[in-house]
């Protein structure tokens, strides 16, 4: 065999190994939280008791703050198109229950991506409205807007401070 071929062979061989190792950092689809059985969601119904919802569905994956009368099981599926990088919501829905007083099902509710804004519940950080504008936006409006000692309506967080000094 000639020098050449040998040395044709060895490039694809590399090539070929690259390409498959390369290949297994590609794509990849991710599902968390709680996976809705759509028969089961179906055998809940209003007037069944929290006990029932809990043998029916499970332990919900979070409940309201307040009274704990709302039960939410959240499932959220995202795909990341290149390994170890950031990953896309691709669909996210919230199976809500709803209980009345005497803790009996008041109604079900499904929501999906549409209904809300997706925020990540990991670092527990919240958009704020100053986040919108950019760098340059924010600097021009601090130097034009000089405001030490309040919103300047009238009245001062200092006390004795007049206006106009």
């Amino acid at each position: 065999m000639s020098r050449r071929f040998v040395s044709s062979i060895s490039r694809l061989a590399v090539i070929g190994l690259v390409g498959v190792g390369i290949s297994g950092c590609i794509g990849e689809d991710l599902r968390h939280g709680y996976q809705v059985d759509q028969a089961a969601l179906a055998t809940v119904k209003p007037g069944m008791s929290a006990e029932q919802v809990l043998q029916i569905l499970g332990t919900p994956s979070t409940v309201s703050t307040v009274g704990n009368k709302t039960w939410y099981y959240i499932t959220q599926n995202s795909r990341r198109t290149v390994l170890f990088l950031g990953e896309r919501v691709e669909d996210q829905k919230v199976t809500t229950i709803y209980f009345n007083a005497g803790f009996k099902v008041e109604r079900v509710a499904l929501y999906g991506l549409q209904d809300g804004k997706v925020f990540d519940f990991i670092e527990r950080t919240t958009p704020t409205s100053g986040a919108d504008r950019a760098f340059l936006g924010q600097l021009f409006r601090g130097l034009t807007k000089y405001e030490p000692f309040g919103s300047g309506s009238g009245t001062s967080i200092v006390p004795g401070a007049r206006n106009g000094l």
